[in-house]
């Protein structure tokens, strides 16, 4: 899912004289969409950006008679559309389709030294001119945007519905699918070397990331698509068979660079801060005694971190976002721990039983669902705190030792 922002705008004028020759292609009879147009899927490698880990999807759709070489491109957005962040928050972003040339789609991937390959489809004519007719439509003002949703409706699953909708047989893959895989798990394979983005993701999506995928489902990812494309099939009504990928070219293939150990990033990443918070929390305690006010403090320190980020989850729950609303660490990162900072409450016997039986919850729920890394120390931290404050306080009768 990337932007083309500066080269949409660069090659605008190249467009609108390309668009005519696709409009005329409705009109063009069957017998014409032979050798001379060429019908392509384009899956993209990852960049460096947070969207665009992932790769991209886009079809090319090269004309030779008509010298016309484009690419139709789902996943057009700009950052500054009004409210992007807090739409983007809520599952509120509209993305919209595009056609740009591809010398300058090819142009921008080189730049990011993202690798790009290309696939080309094995169409008849009548399936060329169906999907030539299809993008027009698609292309229309009051159907080129789309609301954006990650899982479902992506720049990948919006070209490949683009294309096996318009084929005149059925595709079916004929690879073998993974029937244990999640949505979380698929994403994995893409950001483990960004490991921040990797914590966000995990932080915000609940339970519903967690649950088994269907094949149809794992291709949300754009090179979970190009593997299923590639041994795929066309089947018609008679009988007759035929593999949908022609042929298969790496346009660009970056020489990839060896991603090394660096204890800098190691000592940034969420592991180590989880890890450091862990181990403050407990010295404090161990020198509670010592340190009260330091105790104190930092005690109220990850209450206040918690509850900041029981706020973004508590938001979640009216987001558009799929898997994000039922999200069981919002039993630990909780906006009720900011309520500790309010005196009254802070010693009140019912609100501190409430508080440590969603501690409880949170700890049982790490069987349900995949926490963010390390995230479940930060639960044993706060029922550990819990548990210790309450007996401190007396609200758990200690254990009577005696007569």
């Amino acid at each position: 899912m990337i932007r083309f922002q500066e080269t949409f705008k660069a090659s605008i004028l190249l467009f609108l004289l390309s668009l005519t020759s696709i409009v005329k292609a409705a009109e063009t009879p069957d017998a014409i969409y032979g050798d001379s147009l060429q019908i392509s899927l384009l899956t993209c490698g990852p960049g460096k950006e947070v969207y665009s880990l992932y790769g991209h999807t886009a079809i090319r759709f090269h004309d030779v008679r008509n010298q016309q070489d484009l690419v139709i491109n789902y996943g057009m957005f700009s950052f500054a559309q009004k409210n992007f962040i807090l739409r983007f928050i809520f599952g509120l972003t509209d993305y919209e389709m595009g056609i740009i040339p591809f010398d300058a789609f090819m142009k921008e991937y080189k730049r990011e030294h993202r690798w790009v390959i290309e696939q080309v489809l094995n169409l008849s004519s009548a399936d060329k001119r169906s999907i030539a007719m299809a993008i027009d439509a698609n292309y229309l003002p009051e159907n080129r945007v789309y609301r954006y949703n990650y899982f479902y409706d992506n720049c990948t699953t919006r070209a490949r519905d683009l294309l096996a909708n318009n084929i005149q047989g059925t595709v079916v893959y004929k690879s073998t699918p993974n029937t244990q895989t999640t949505f979380r798990s698929e994403i994995h394979q893409w950001n483990r070397q960004q490991l921040w983005a990797r914590f966000g993701n995990d932080l915000l999506l609940g339970i519903g990331a967690d649950q088994n995928l269907t094949p149809e489902a794992q291709q949300f990812l754009p090179d979970s698509l190009r593997k299923d494309f590639q041994t795929a099939i066309i089947r018609y009504q008679n009988g007759k068979e035929r593999p949908l990928v022609a042929a298969t070219h790496a346009l660009y293939w970056p020489q990839e660079k060896t991603v090394a150990f660096s204890l800098t990033s190691f000592l940034c990443s969420p592991f180590a801060f989880i890890a450091l918070l862990f181990l403050i929390t407990m010295s404090v305690w161990l020198l509670r005694k010592r340190v009260p006010k330091s105790y104190f403090w930092v005690v109220q320190a990850v209450r206040l971190l918690t509850g900041l980020c029981g706020i973004l989850l508590t938001m979640m729950l009216f987001s558009q976002h799929p898997t994000v609303r039922l999200n069981l660490q919002i039993l630990f990162l909780n906006p009720l721990n900011l309520l500790f900072f309010v005196p009254k409450l802070r010693q009140s016997k019912r609100f501190n039983q409430v508080m440590a039986g969603c501690y409880v919850l949170a700890c049982v729920g790490a069987l349900f669902q995949t926490y963010a890394e390390n995230v479940f120390l930060v639960a044993f931290i706060l029922l550990f705190i819990q548990v210790a404050t309450m007996k401190e306080s007396n609200i758990i009768p200690r254990t009577q030792h005696g007569q």
